[in-house]
Protein backbone atom coordinates (compact mmCIF):
# COMPACT_ATOMS: atom_id res chain seq x y z
CA UNK A 1 0.00 0.00 0.00
CA UNK A 2 1.85 3.49 -0.77
CA UNK A 3 1.64 6.55 1.07
CA UNK A 4 -1.26 8.48 -0.65
CA UNK A 5 -3.25 5.30 -0.13
CA UNK A 6 -2.45 5.74 3.61
CA UNK A 7 -3.34 9.56 3.27
CA UNK A 8 -6.42 8.55 2.11
CA UNK A 9 -7.55 5.80 4.17
CA UNK A 10 -6.37 8.01 7.57
CA UNK A 11 -8.60 10.89 6.19
CA UNK A 12 -12.07 9.49 5.92
CA UNK A 13 -13.62 6.73 3.11
CA UNK A 14 -13.00 7.73 -0.59
CA UNK A 15 -16.05 8.80 -2.57
CA UNK A 16 -16.67 6.21 -5.17
CA UNK A 17 -17.00 8.08 -8.72
CA UNK A 18 -15.85 5.78 -11.03
CA UNK A 19 -16.92 3.09 -12.98
CA UNK A 20 -15.67 -0.06 -14.97
CA UNK A 21 -17.43 -1.96 -17.56
CA UNK A 22 -15.63 -4.77 -18.84
CA UNK A 23 -17.04 -5.26 -22.78
CA UNK A 24 -13.90 -7.24 -23.95
CA UNK A 25 -15.88 -10.46 -24.61
CA UNK A 26 -16.03 -12.69 -28.01
CA UNK A 27 -19.64 -13.00 -27.84
CA UNK A 28 -19.26 -16.56 -28.47
CA UNK A 29 -23.11 -17.78 -27.53
CA UNK A 30 -24.89 -15.03 -29.88
CA UNK A 31 -22.42 -16.24 -33.11
CA UNK A 32 -23.10 -15.14 -35.96
CA UNK A 33 -24.40 -11.92 -35.04
CA UNK A 34 -21.49 -10.82 -32.85
CA UNK A 35 -19.09 -11.63 -35.29
CA UNK A 36 -18.81 -8.20 -36.92
CA UNK A 37 -21.06 -6.56 -33.77
CA UNK A 38 -20.16 -6.36 -29.99
CA UNK A 39 -22.61 -8.81 -28.08
CA UNK A 40 -22.61 -5.53 -25.89
CA UNK A 41 -24.47 -3.76 -28.70
CA UNK A 42 -27.19 -5.68 -29.43
CA UNK A 43 -30.22 -4.13 -28.94
CA UNK A 44 -32.70 -4.11 -25.93
CA UNK A 45 -36.02 -3.34 -28.29
CA UNK A 46 -33.50 -0.10 -29.60
CA UNK A 47 -31.33 0.57 -27.28
CA UNK A 48 -28.15 -1.29 -27.28
CA UNK A 49 -27.49 -3.56 -23.88
CA UNK A 50 -24.55 -1.67 -22.51
CA UNK A 51 -26.35 1.50 -22.86
CA UNK A 52 -28.48 0.40 -20.03
CA UNK A 53 -25.48 -0.20 -18.16
CA UNK A 54 -23.99 3.30 -18.83
CA UNK A 55 -27.40 4.66 -17.19
CA UNK A 56 -26.93 2.81 -14.21
CA UNK A 57 -23.88 4.08 -13.28
CA UNK A 58 -24.46 7.77 -14.11
CA UNK A 59 -28.09 6.86 -12.02
CA UNK A 60 -25.57 5.69 -8.96
CA UNK A 61 -23.71 9.43 -9.67
CA UNK A 62 -20.81 7.69 -11.37
CA UNK A 63 -20.19 10.18 -14.07
CA UNK A 64 -16.48 8.60 -14.94
CA UNK A 65 -16.63 5.48 -16.67
CA UNK A 66 -14.00 3.19 -18.31
CA UNK A 67 -14.99 0.25 -20.98
CA UNK A 68 -12.60 -2.22 -21.12
CA UNK A 69 -12.43 -3.57 -25.03
CA UNK A 70 -11.37 -5.70 -27.32
CA UNK A 71 -10.76 -5.88 -31.18
CA UNK A 72 -13.86 -5.39 -32.94
CA UNK A 73 -15.69 -3.56 -30.24
CA UNK A 74 -15.42 0.06 -32.47
CA UNK A 75 -19.05 0.39 -32.66
CA UNK A 76 -19.01 0.52 -28.45
CA UNK A 77 -17.16 3.69 -28.79
CA UNK A 78 -18.53 5.59 -32.34
CA UNK A 79 -21.87 5.03 -30.00
CA UNK A 80 -21.06 6.75 -27.25
CA UNK A 81 -19.54 9.40 -29.65
CA UNK A 82 -21.38 12.77 -31.24
CA UNK A 83 -22.64 11.23 -34.93
CA UNK A 84 -22.56 15.16 -36.26
CA UNK A 85 -23.84 13.90 -39.92
CA UNK A 86 -26.75 12.04 -38.41
CA UNK A 87 -27.40 14.61 -35.97
CA UNK A 88 -27.59 17.46 -38.75
CA UNK A 89 -29.84 15.08 -40.73
CA UNK A 90 -32.49 14.87 -38.78
CA UNK A 91 -32.15 18.48 -37.22
CA UNK A 92 -32.86 19.70 -41.06
CA UNK A 93 -35.88 17.29 -41.25
CA UNK A 94 -36.99 18.76 -37.60
CA UNK A 95 -37.57 15.27 -35.98
CA UNK A 96 -36.31 16.59 -32.17
CA UNK A 97 -37.22 13.44 -30.67
CA UNK A 98 -34.70 10.84 -32.35
CA UNK A 99 -32.01 13.81 -32.46
CA UNK A 100 -32.51 13.50 -28.76
CA UNK A 101 -32.20 9.87 -28.53
CA UNK A 102 -29.09 9.83 -31.03
CA UNK A 103 -27.69 12.81 -28.51
CA UNK A 104 -28.27 11.50 -25.59
CA UNK A 105 -25.67 8.65 -25.58
CA UNK A 106 -22.64 10.90 -26.17
CA UNK A 107 -24.06 12.92 -23.48
CA UNK A 108 -24.32 10.97 -20.70
CA UNK A 109 -20.75 10.66 -19.22
CA UNK A 110 -17.06 11.17 -19.74
CA UNK A 111 -16.84 7.57 -21.32
CA UNK A 112 -13.05 6.55 -21.45
CA UNK A 113 -11.59 3.32 -23.07
CA UNK A 114 -8.71 0.60 -22.99
CA UNK A 115 -8.13 -2.50 -24.63
CA UNK A 116 -7.71 -5.86 -23.02
CA UNK A 117 -5.40 -7.54 -25.56
CA UNK A 118 -6.39 -10.88 -24.75
CA UNK A 119 -9.24 -12.43 -23.30
CA UNK A 120 -7.74 -13.83 -20.13
CA UNK A 121 -10.86 -12.89 -17.55
CA UNK A 122 -12.58 -11.00 -15.44
CA UNK A 123 -10.18 -10.50 -12.99
CA UNK A 124 -7.77 -9.30 -16.22
CA UNK A 125 -9.96 -6.72 -17.49
CA UNK A 126 -10.75 -5.32 -14.07
CA UNK A 127 -6.58 -5.42 -14.00
CA UNK A 128 -6.95 -3.23 -17.31
CA UNK A 129 -8.37 -0.88 -15.38
CA UNK A 130 -5.29 0.22 -12.72
CA UNK A 131 -3.87 3.39 -14.31
CA UNK A 132 -7.37 4.66 -14.63
CA UNK A 133 -8.80 3.89 -11.25
CA UNK A 134 -5.30 4.65 -9.28
CA UNK A 135 -5.86 4.17 -5.42
CA UNK A 136 -9.81 4.98 -5.65
CA UNK A 137 -12.20 2.71 -4.79
CA UNK A 138 -14.72 1.83 -7.98
CA UNK A 139 -17.74 -0.16 -9.10
CA UNK A 140 -17.35 -2.99 -11.76
CA UNK A 141 -20.47 -3.27 -13.70
CA UNK A 142 -20.80 -6.01 -16.48
CA UNK A 143 -23.14 -5.75 -19.84
CA UNK A 144 -24.83 -9.40 -19.29
CA UNK A 145 -26.73 -8.26 -15.96
CA UNK A 146 -29.08 -5.52 -16.40
CA UNK A 147 -30.90 -4.08 -13.04
CA UNK A 148 -33.92 -2.47 -13.11
CA UNK A 149 -32.94 -0.16 -11.35
CA UNK A 150 -29.62 1.80 -9.53
CA UNK A 151 -30.90 0.97 -6.26
CA UNK A 152 -28.68 -1.94 -5.81
CA UNK A 153 -25.52 -0.25 -7.18
CA UNK A 154 -26.15 3.18 -4.79
CA UNK A 155 -26.88 1.18 -1.69
CA UNK A 156 -23.70 -1.20 -2.15
CA UNK A 157 -21.50 2.58 -2.52
CA UNK A 158 -23.60 3.28 0.64
CA UNK A 159 -21.66 0.26 2.19
CA UNK A 160 -18.62 0.65 1.20
CA UNK A 161 -18.14 4.08 2.02
CA UNK A 162 -20.20 3.39 5.19
CA UNK A 163 -18.17 -0.33 5.97
CA UNK A 164 -15.03 0.00 3.74
CA UNK A 165 -13.59 -3.54 1.91
CA UNK A 166 -15.36 -4.33 -1.05
CA UNK A 167 -18.62 -5.05 -1.87
CA UNK A 168 -20.18 -7.62 -3.79
CA UNK A 169 -23.99 -7.80 -5.31
CA UNK A 170 -25.76 -11.42 -4.23
CA UNK A 171 -29.14 -13.11 -5.45
CA UNK A 172 -30.19 -16.67 -4.06
CA UNK A 173 -30.74 -18.76 -7.04
CA UNK A 174 -31.75 -22.10 -7.40
CA UNK A 175 -29.51 -25.43 -6.69
CA UNK A 176 -29.48 -26.35 -10.23
CA UNK A 177 -28.12 -22.69 -11.41
CA UNK A 178 -24.83 -22.49 -9.07
CA UNK A 179 -22.59 -23.85 -10.93
CA UNK A 180 -22.90 -20.82 -13.32
CA UNK A 181 -22.20 -18.11 -10.58
CA UNK A 182 -19.71 -17.89 -8.18
CA UNK A 183 -21.19 -18.98 -4.73
CA UNK A 184 -20.71 -16.84 -1.51
CA UNK A 185 -20.48 -18.26 2.01
CA UNK A 186 -22.10 -15.74 4.31
CA UNK A 187 -22.36 -14.40 8.20
CA UNK A 188 -25.40 -11.84 8.58
CA UNK A 189 -24.14 -8.50 9.97
CA UNK A 190 -26.39 -5.84 11.80
CA UNK A 191 -28.43 -4.92 8.87
CA UNK A 192 -30.77 -7.56 7.25
CA UNK A 193 -29.69 -6.96 3.62
CA UNK A 194 -25.78 -6.63 4.68
CA UNK A 195 -23.67 -10.03 5.25
CA UNK A 196 -19.97 -10.56 5.23
CA UNK A 197 -18.50 -12.73 2.83
CA UNK A 198 -16.99 -15.99 4.11
CA UNK A 199 -15.85 -17.96 1.39
CA UNK A 200 -15.77 -17.41 -2.48
CA UNK A 201 -16.16 -20.91 -5.21
CA UNK A 202 -16.28 -19.89 -9.02
CA UNK A 203 -18.87 -21.97 -10.49
CA UNK A 204 -19.09 -24.63 -8.13
CA UNK A 205 -21.14 -28.28 -8.57
CA UNK A 206 -24.21 -28.25 -6.67
CA UNK A 207 -23.24 -30.26 -3.63
CA UNK A 208 -20.09 -27.75 -3.13
CA UNK A 209 -21.40 -24.77 -3.56
CA UNK A 210 -21.02 -23.01 0.25
CA UNK A 211 -24.43 -21.43 -0.03
CA UNK A 212 -26.98 -20.44 -3.41
CA UNK A 213 -26.22 -16.79 -2.79
CA UNK A 214 -24.62 -16.23 -6.16
CA UNK A 215 -22.40 -13.15 -7.48
CA UNK A 216 -24.23 -10.99 -9.85
CA UNK A 217 -22.28 -8.66 -12.30
CA UNK A 218 -22.41 -5.75 -10.20
CA UNK A 219 -18.66 -4.91 -7.68
CA UNK A 220 -17.56 -2.24 -5.75
CA UNK A 221 -14.15 -2.68 -5.21
CA UNK A 222 -11.09 -1.47 -2.49
CA UNK A 223 -8.41 -0.50 -4.93
CA UNK A 224 -6.33 -3.27 -2.86
CA UNK A 225 -8.02 -5.67 -5.19
CA UNK A 226 -5.22 -4.45 -7.88
CA UNK A 227 -2.08 -5.84 -6.15
CA UNK A 228 -3.73 -9.06 -5.74
CA UNK A 229 -4.52 -9.54 -9.20
CA UNK A 230 -1.19 -8.77 -10.23
CA UNK A 231 -0.82 -11.96 -8.18
CA UNK A 232 -3.66 -14.29 -8.56
CA UNK A 233 -2.72 -17.06 -11.09
CA UNK A 234 -5.15 -18.58 -13.42
CA UNK A 235 -8.27 -20.36 -12.62
CA UNK A 236 -11.07 -21.69 -13.29
CA UNK A 237 -10.85 -21.93 -16.98
CA UNK A 238 -7.48 -21.00 -17.10
CA UNK A 239 -8.25 -17.38 -16.73
CA UNK A 240 -8.04 -15.04 -13.58
CA UNK A 241 -10.99 -15.05 -11.86
CA UNK A 242 -11.80 -11.65 -9.87
CA UNK A 243 -13.76 -14.34 -7.73
CA UNK A 244 -10.60 -15.99 -6.87
CA UNK A 245 -8.78 -11.92 -5.90
CA UNK A 246 -11.89 -11.15 -4.03
CA UNK A 247 -11.39 -14.13 -1.99
CA UNK A 248 -7.94 -13.58 -0.82
CA UNK A 249 -9.92 -10.02 0.38
CA UNK A 250 -12.10 -12.01 2.88
CA UNK A 251 -8.67 -13.33 4.51
CA UNK A 252 -7.20 -10.11 5.03
CA UNK A 253 -7.46 -7.28 7.55
CA UNK A 254 -9.59 -4.23 7.21
CA UNK A 255 -6.85 -2.13 7.68
CA UNK A 256 -5.01 -4.13 4.91
CA UNK A 257 -8.07 -3.04 2.30
CA UNK A 258 -9.21 -6.56 3.41
CA UNK A 259 -13.19 -7.70 4.12
CA UNK A 260 -15.52 -8.26 1.27
CA UNK A 261 -19.49 -7.77 2.15
CA UNK A 262 -22.27 -8.66 0.25
CA UNK A 263 -25.79 -7.07 -0.70
CA UNK A 264 -28.28 -9.66 -0.61
CA UNK A 265 -30.85 -8.08 -4.30
CA UNK A 266 -34.25 -9.16 -4.30
CA UNK A 267 -35.44 -6.96 -7.15
CA UNK A 268 -35.57 -7.90 -10.87
CA UNK A 269 -32.00 -8.59 -12.74
CA UNK A 270 -32.66 -9.69 -16.48
CA UNK A 271 -29.62 -12.20 -17.57
CA UNK A 272 -28.92 -11.23 -21.11
CA UNK A 273 -25.29 -13.48 -21.06
CA UNK A 274 -27.53 -16.21 -23.56
CA UNK A 275 -29.98 -16.57 -26.27
CA UNK A 276 -33.38 -17.39 -24.11
CA UNK A 277 -32.91 -15.00 -21.79
CA UNK A 278 -31.73 -12.17 -23.82
CA UNK A 279 -35.01 -12.88 -26.23
CA UNK A 280 -37.44 -12.55 -22.55
CA UNK A 281 -35.43 -9.23 -21.91
CA UNK A 282 -36.16 -7.80 -25.40
CA UNK A 283 -40.20 -9.16 -24.78
CA UNK A 284 -40.09 -7.64 -21.03
CA UNK A 285 -38.25 -4.55 -22.25
CA UNK A 286 -41.12 -4.29 -24.70
CA UNK A 287 -44.05 -4.83 -23.23
CA UNK A 288 -43.10 -1.78 -20.39
CA UNK A 289 -42.78 0.37 -23.49
CA UNK A 290 -46.15 2.85 -23.92
CA UNK A 291 -45.35 3.36 -27.03
CA UNK A 292 -45.22 -0.53 -28.23
CA UNK A 293 -47.35 -2.61 -25.33
CA UNK A 294 -50.66 -1.66 -26.84
CA UNK A 295 -49.72 -3.51 -30.06
CA UNK A 296 -47.58 -6.28 -28.84
CA UNK A 297 -49.96 -7.47 -25.61
CA UNK A 298 -52.30 -8.51 -27.93
CA UNK A 299 -50.01 -10.13 -30.14
CA UNK A 300 -48.71 -11.99 -27.51
CA UNK A 301 -51.58 -13.30 -26.14
CA UNK A 302 -53.09 -14.54 -29.07
CA UNK A 303 -49.59 -16.14 -30.17
CA UNK A 304 -49.25 -18.19 -26.96
CA UNK A 305 -52.91 -19.06 -27.00
CA UNK A 306 -52.25 -20.75 -30.91
CA UNK A 307 -49.35 -22.29 -28.83
CA UNK A 308 -46.58 -20.43 -30.30
CA UNK A 309 -47.30 -21.35 -33.70
CA UNK A 310 -47.72 -17.86 -34.92
CA UNK A 311 -50.85 -15.87 -35.70
CA UNK A 312 -51.97 -14.10 -38.50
Amino acid sequence: MNDSTDQRRSSGPVPVTKAVVPAAGLGTRFLPATKATPKEMLPIVDKPAIQYVVEEAVAARLNDVLMITGRSKRSIEDHFDRAYELEEALEAKGDDARLRSVRESSDLAQVHYVRQGEPRGLGHAVLCAEAHVGDNPFAVLLGDDLIESADLLRRMIEVRERRGGSVVALMEVEPEQVSLYGCAGIEPTDEDDVVTVTDLVEKPAPDQAPSRWAIIGRYVCDPTIFPVLHETPPGRGGEIQLTDALLELTRRKPEDGGTVYGVLFRGRRYDTGNKADYIRTVVDFACRRPDLAEELLPWLRDFVGCGGHGVS
